[in-house]
């Protein structure tokens, strides 16, 4: 049953239309505003850095949301976020860069509050069969927002500054944010269980552990998301040796991936719908093996097939493990297990791209992807199988498998 038949979550999907315009529109931009103020590389390379950073504040996260209305917690995020964003006026040159490093860092943290809460709401508002449904579409939104939103930003930057970009921002978070707060939803009251606040935050990775096949699929994600660290490397080395074009066709690739990832969001509740979540993340990353691998070659029509086929493919790898996690995670703990998710996914990708910078420099790329389409392919083979064992999880379920000193048991 498709998610859009059901009102409210029409109504969630406009507000997170409006609040990625504004994430897609500001991310890329800030760097371009760093740079012109500092002429410096590294300086607008720090704007990356410290969107990255909030990454160890995911479990923090989790545990608002998890403890919140999770309405409301999207809701004022993102007005704190608008206020935030709404500061960069202050910029006047070089010696106010701090405060743009410190509204991105600001943003980024309050990033994972809201995919946080987002989770939860999503399976309070979806029942089990419209789950790949609205989780396909929601990706849909976030890969067609990063087409047309860069674009937007970099004209608006162009013709009126970074503060008109901060003010498009903040407009599109207070509408996200009016929009959020209207949603009528039954929401899943807090769960039972109160233990120690080291152990409440760390709910989310315990209960990922706690149950093999979501331990399972989390480690050979996050393996594969790893290894795919290294394209944001590799790439510029297929656009420059490999295709002999200059480093702005990098953004032909990106836009052709683009627009294989919003085929993937719209087609994923149906490829999941008929494989099951297990085989459709299989088939992805196969899918995704495979296309590194054959981008070795330097002929312009393959890479750009490969490109719009690993597209595709992440929507897919993506919703399959949401809609899974989601169905396998009681009500209460739907937040802190997707910030544990994130911090899971996040952090091998963040170390992929790191070493790959140093490893396309002393290996010739054609290697370095093949090898990484060899290691990709073979994280499809623990994912595949049935998905027989993917029943939902409740609280009582969740009462059971956690010990009063919250050790895990196997479920």
């Amino acid at each position: 049953m498709s998610a859009l038949r059901v009102a409210p979550f029409r109504r969630l999907a406009l507000a997170w239309g409006f609040s990625n315009f504004g994430d897609s529109l500001l991310y890329l931009t800030l760097a371009i505003w760093v740079k012109d103020i500092t002429d410096s590389d590294a300086a607008a390379g720090l704007v990356f850095l410290f969107l990255g950073l909030p990454f160890f504040l995911a479990p923090l996260a989790g545990q608002l949301a998890d403890h919140a209305s999770r309405r409301n917690v999207v809701a004022v995020a993102n007005v704190i976020s608008a206020c935030g964003v709404l500061s960069l006026g202050l910029v006047r040159g070089e010696g106010q860069v701090w405060l743009i490093y410190l509204v991105t860092f600001l943003y980024g943290s309050l990033t994972y509050v809201t995919s946080a809460a987002g989770a939860g709401l999503v399976r309070d508002l979806l029942a089990d069969d419209q789950l790949a449904s609205g989780n396909g579409l929601l990706s849909t939104i976030d890969q067609g927002m990063r087409l047309v939103s860069p674009l937007v930003g970099a004209a608006a930057y162009t013709v009126f500054g970074g503060f008109a970009v901060a003010s498009i921002t903040s407009t599109a978070l207070v509408i996200a944010a009016a929009i959020t707060a209207s949603v009528r939803v039954v929401e899943s009251p807090p769960s039972a269980i109160r233990e120690s606040f080291w152990m409440e935050v760390t709910a989310g990775a315990r209960h990922l552990r706690s149950i093999p096949l979501l331990s399972r699929l989390t480690v050979a994600t996050a393996i594969a998301f790893g290894i795919t660290g290294l394209a944001n490397v590799v790439v510029f080395a297929i656009v420059d040796q490999g295709l002999g074009r200059d480093s702005g066709f990098f953004a032909v690739l990106a836009a052709v991936q683009g627009g294989g990832a919003v085929l993937g969001g719209v087609t994923a509740a149906a490829v999941i719908k008929r494989t099951g979540e297990r085989n459709a993340m299989a088939l992805s990353l196969a899918v995704f093996g495979l296309c590194l691998g054959l981008a070795a070659l330097p002929v312009l029509p393959v890479v750009l097939a490969c490109m719009v086929l690993i597209g595709i493919a992440i929507p897919w790898q993506l919703v399959a493990f949401s809609t899974l996690r989601q169905r396998m995670t009681p009500p209460r703990l739907q937040g802190r297990v997707s910030a544990a998710t994130n911090m899971a996914l996040n952090g091998p990708q963040t170390i992929g791209t790191a070493a790959g910078a140093g490893l396309v420099a002393i290996v010739d790329y054609r290697i370095v992807l093949v090898a990484m389409g060899v290691g990709v392919a073979l994280c499809a083979i623990p994912v595949a199988g049935r998905t027989d064992e993917s029943t939902a999880v409740d609280d009582e379920d969740l009462e059971t498998n956690f010990s009063s000193t919250g050790s895990p048991s196997e479920v």
